[in-house]
């Protein structure tokens, strides 16, 4: 609307020739939810509160370090060809074993991987050890939490692997239903065998059909979900308490101040080089946040090295992960983590749970379809209660497209030409009817030619004889 000038003079007024732009939203916030050491921030109790963190020391500062492991074992034996051995075990006996709060080590792991700002829920302090994780109760009360959120854009269970596992599939099935209602996030999953007693090809088949039989089966959730496997061997070190280590084989010495100092060097040592066993989803999200930062969402997050990892509880080869790619059945592809010689242990999958789906196949797919959706959306609001008529729709269509040529450019849409790779529509009798804009309705219908990764290359020669 123009001004009105009652005093002469010279009065300016700024034009705005440009329409309002698109910001891509955040692609990879991951947020952790599992069992910390302390959960205090600022004097206050924050179990099952969302907080924002961008370091590990930021995590430590907050929710604390690892559960010291007390149930160590090192066994010594001495052989004359051989030399003295230091072989580092768990305590086997009930109630014994390892700690099951592995949520700092998988923050480490996905740090070290390029994960930058996340998201810690913590479901409440460390059990004793020994003691099983069976509650689903907190782990729902973290995803409502996580629900009012806006940022998060990956769910990750780190411990859920030590739930039970029809509660372990519970709490994935609930997950995968508030990326499905809220569209703007996914989940990043581990089956609930880690893969360290699965010593055959039937074995390991036995174990993804365990997973693939108990998982949600309905297409529509599957989609905002992908499955990793084998777990990782990290590469850093245990957390113990060094009075409580049993030592075995040497006389005289059963605890480790019985050890004289060359013992303890070495007991020390041998207890560094045992790995600590992980579910791969913590370093599958810091790959993520990499993958995305380095080149975009819209580039599938495979044939990416693991850093900080030493090994794999199993070895998968290509007739083991053509049954872990392929689900005929349900399409409930697993992504294979795999060592390569010469090449180290990569990422060797990029699949969906819905892997049978033409359209959302591919963990990259669904994600950028999540970042246009979430990005677009929000720009949006800005022309909410604006007029309805083709004035606005100008500026709807060309704010979309100008966003989505940035993104043609980028290297994330297929096709020659901007023509090629998308397509925005809105107006009278093409995305609209006279009823709809009556009710109060602005349509736009935007079509995408994502690019898809070349999952499968294939090669062809001949050889040209010679001629007579």
């Amino acid at each position: 609307m123009a001004n009105t000038y009652y005093t002469p003079g010279v009065y300016i007024e700024e034009i705005s020739k440009f329409p309002p732009s698109i910001t891509a939203v955040e692609t990879a916030i991951p947020a952790f939810i599992g069992f910390t050491e302390t959960h205090v921030l600022d004097g206050k109790d924050v179990t099952g509160v969302p907080v924002r963190i961008s370091s590990l020391l930021e995590y430590v500062n907050v929710f604390g370090g690892p559960q010291k492991e007390i149930n160590l074992i090192v066994t010594v034996t001495t052989n004359d060809s051989t030399g003295t051995r230091y072989t580092v075990s768990a305590d086997p006996a009930p109630g014994k074993g390892l700690s099951k709060h592995i949520m700092y080590y998988s923050l480490q792991q996905f740090f070290a991987n390029g994960g930058g700002p996340c998201y810690i829920i913590s479901t409440g302090g460390y059990l004793d050890l020994g003691t099983p994780i069976t509650e689903q109760g907190p782990f729902d009360d973290a995803l409502a939490e996580l629900k009012k959120l806006d940022e998060p854009t990956l769910i990750v269970f780190p411990e859920g692997q030590n739930l039970p596992k029809d509660t372990y599939a519970s709490l994935l099935g609930a997950a995968l239903l508030q990326c499905t209602e809220l569209k703007d996030r996914f989940v990043i999953m581990d089956l609930f065998n880690s893969g360290e007693t699965l010593k055959t090809e039937a074995a390991i088949r036995a174990a993804a059909k365990d997973f693939r039989d108990t998982i949600s089966g309905d297409a529509e959730l599957l989609r905002y979900g992908a499955a990793y496997f084998p777990n990782i061997k990290s590469s850093f070190d245990y957390v113990y308490d060094e009075a409580t280590v049993t030592i075995v084989g040497i006389p005289d010495a059963t605890t480790f101040g019985d050890l004289n100092n060359l013992d303890k060097a070495n007991v020390r040592l041998a207890i560094s080089n045992f790995s600590i066993i992980l579910p791969p989803s913590g370093a599958i999200a810091g790959v993520y946040a990499r993958v995305d930062n380095a080149r975009g969402v819209w580039k599938a997050p495979a044939n990416e090295g693991l850093l900080s990892v030493s090994g794999l509880t199993c070895d998968i080869n290509d007739q083991i992960q053509s049954g872990l790619n392929v689900d005929v059945d349900a399409g409930k592809s697993i992504n294979a983590i795999r060592f390569f010689s010469g090449k180290g242990i990569k990422v060797w999958g990029a699949r969906t749970l819905d892997g049978n789906s033409n359209e959302w196949r591919y963990v990259s797919v669904r994600r950028y379809f999540n970042m246009v959706e979430e990005s677009t959306k929000k720009a949006s609001e800005a022309f909410v209660f604006e007029p309805n008529d083709a004035n606005t729709w100008v500026k709807v269509k060309a704010m979309i497209e100008n966003f989505l040529i940035n993104e043609w450019r980028s290297g994330a849409l297929a096709g020659a030409k901007p023509e090629h790779a998308f397509y925005v529509k809105i107006g009278i009798n093409e995305t609209m009817t006279a009823f709809d804009i009556l009710e109060g309705k602005m349509i736009v219908e935007i079509g995408l030619a994502v690019v898809r990764p070349a999952e499968f290359i294939i090669l062809k020669f001949s050889h040209k004889m010679q001629e007579s």
